[in-house]
């Protein structure tokens, strides 16, 4: 289950909430070797224990990337963007076996970090933050979709000079947006009445608008109904949100124009759409 935007900003507040002001007594890594070899996570254990008797500052959000501020400017950056678990404990012996990551405050409370796909555990200064991918794409100037610099007019401004399919130009590295997966996409689309093989630049200002209008929504409501059904939060909740378009809804009734709901084969994957209200 991948983890986008909506997913890792309530991780992030809830995060901002429990740990501000705590320190890390012991790092504890495992289970992780295949993920270091990839450069998910760092290599060596020390790289955390620099957190140790490190203050916990804030915790910040930008795409699916989180970055939780400690003193003497380290970080620890996070995004279980391809399935992940962030788990907040009040008594540090009560956490799970199996983790890749676990962090005993000095309050006896704990954090684990479990990545259940591809993902990233990262302990660095900041002047090593630009090492790191997740930070250099999501911490960039492109915005999050909920942020106050997310406005029509550079949004569609951004829109008209990408020459590509929608699908490359909402989600991915090159997106004109951050934080935004495959799971979103279909919903935002079919909120928009768009067909995700329409190129960006050839899109309305009329078509700009119901696209903007659609992240919003879309964003709006995970938010509010605390993330994906799927997605279980920092205190073990699941969320609620449930998609009005989804990869295993092909075959189902659009419940707007009652069409068969089709599944397409496109952007290095698949998605479905209403061949009635997307066109």
């Amino acid at each position: 289950m991948s983890i986008e935007f909506p997913e890792a900003y309530i991780l992030a507040q809830q995060m901002n909430k429990e740990l501000t002001g705590k320190q890390p007594l012991t790092c504890t890594l495992q289970n992780c070797t295949k993920l270091q070899n990839l450069g998910f996570i760092n290599t060596h254990i020390s790289d955390f224990e620099r957190l140790c008797n490190k203050t916990i500052k804030t915790v910040i959000c930008q795409g699916t990337g989180i970055q939780t501020k400690f003193s003497d400017a380290l970080n620890l950056l996070l995004a279980p963007e391809y399935g992940g678990i962030i788990l907040f404990h009040k008594k540090s012996d009560l956490t799970p076996k199996k983790f890749q990551l676990k962090i005993d405050f000095t309050d006896q409370t704990a954090l684990t970090v479990t990545l259940t796909g591809m993902g990233v555990i990262h302990a660095l200064l900041d002047n090593e933050l630009y090492n790191s991918y997740v930070y250099r794409r999501d911490f960039s100037q492109t915005v999050s979709p909920s942020a106050e610099a997310f406005k029509f007019d550079s949004f569609s401004a951004a829109l008209l000079k990408k020459n590509v399919n929608l699908k490359t130009a909402l989600v991915g590295r090159d997106a004109v947006v951050t934080g935004l997966g495959n799971s979103a996409f279909q919903d935002i689309l079919y909120h928009a009445g768009i067909h995700p093989k329409r190129k960006a630049s050839k899109l309305t200002k009329v078509e700009h608008h119901r696209l903007y209008d659609a992240i919003q929504l879309v964003i709006t409501q995970r938010l509010k109904l605390g993330g994906k059904i799927q997605f279980v939060d920092l205190y073990n909740k699941r969320g609620g949100y449930k998609p009005a378009m989804a990869s295993d809804m092909g075959g189902q009734l659009c419940s707007i124009c009652g069409a068969v709901v089709v599944t397409l084969n496109f952007g290095g994957g698949h998605c479905c759409i209403c061949p009635g209200c997307q066109k």
